[in-house]
């Protein structure tokens, strides 16, 4: 069995950003030479995560929504004692999941017809990183 490691990295121009990186981690399964595994895509920050979607800007809309409404920014979290400001971010973190596996065939990513693997900011404008670990034959 072999593996290869990448990082991503990040640093949006606003707070909250849906980032499709589908592409990047075709290239990185690519790169990596395995035909048959597994690559995780993990965020390795606790305000991000990573879903896998339909990339319809009118679903990304609604899901930031979705998020807003389960989790909005507000400035009573008791997070916020220790003198943060992003507890809203990390409840949001949580709903999406911070990490996805996404079967490697054939040396090539097996998504369905409309999935996109997207990395999601809740607390950004400063650098952040998502791993992705290829592991197979």
């Amino acid at each position: 069995m072999k593996s290869a490691t990448e990082y991503l990295w990040f640093n949006t121009q606003k707070q909250r950003e849906f980032i499709n990186i589908t592409d990047k981690v075709k290239g990185m399964v690519r790169r990596s030479g395995i035909a048959e595994g597994f690559v995780l895509v993990s965020a390795m920050h606790i305000t991000a995560g990573v879903y896998v979607n339909d990339a319809e800007s009118g679903l990304i809309a609604d899901i930031g929504e979705w998020l807003e409404q389960l989790a909005p920014y507000k400035p009573d979290y008791r997070h916020h004692a220790t003198g943060e400001s992003n507890g809203d971010a990390h409840l949001k973190s949580l709903l999406v999941h911070h990490e996805v596996i996404v079967p490697i065939t054939g040396g090539k990513l097996d998504l369905g017809p409309w999935q996109q693997i997207y990395y999601a900011e809740f607390d950004g404008r400063r650098r952040k990183r998502v791993i992705l670990k290829a592991i197979g034959e």
